[in-house]
């Protein structure tokens, strides 16, 4: 990479640390992985997950929070709600994915089994990968920083962000 570097004192106003502070932790990807896969109500993702309640409460109001995921009456059942993800919760799949990906990948012996696939093709998924704006396939090599203002982009109130 070039010689322009993030200033990584600032790191915290960063993207990075702001995602990892919501999701960052082994439980909230579990709870997201259950709404990925269609659960909606407390129960099920505590008899799914096998998490203690008051742990399963706290990282629902975090995603909550967050912005992640919303709650919402059952519609067959007023008194229980339901936990339903978010445009800003369904943006997230594909870091879901490349981070499951590379578990499988560099994490053990362990096959996935289901597989995750395309519903039309019904053949699993290509990896995850980095894309130059024109499409092509980029690498660790390929990347370098540029000043904001030399792409023409408006001004951020978050320098040194990710």
């Amino acid at each position: 990479m070039g010689e322009l570097h993030e200033n990584l004192r600032e790191i915290v106003d960063c993207g990075l640390p702001t995602a990892l502070d919501v999701i960052g932790d082994k439980w909230s990807f579990l709870v997201l992985r259950a709404c990925y896969n269609g659960f909606l109500h407390f129960e099920d993702f505590q008899a799914q997950l096998g998490i203690a309640r008051n742990i399963l409460s706290s990282r629902l109001t975090k995603l909550v929070d967050a912005g992640i995921l919303e709650r919402q009456p059952c519609e067959s059942d007023k008194r229980r709600i339901e936990y339903r993800l978010t445009r800003k919760g369904l943006d997230l799949l594909p870091a879901m994915v490349a981070l499951r990906q590379w578990g499988e990948k560099y994490g053990g012996p362990v096959l996935p089994n289901p597989v995750l696939v395309d519903k039309q093709s019904g053949q699993p998924l290509a990896p995850v990968v980095m894309r130059s704006a024109d499409g092509r396939e980029l690498d660790y090599e390929d990347l370098d920083w540029a000043e904001r203002s030399d792409l023409g982009l408006p001004p951020s109130d978050r320098e040194g962000c990710c």
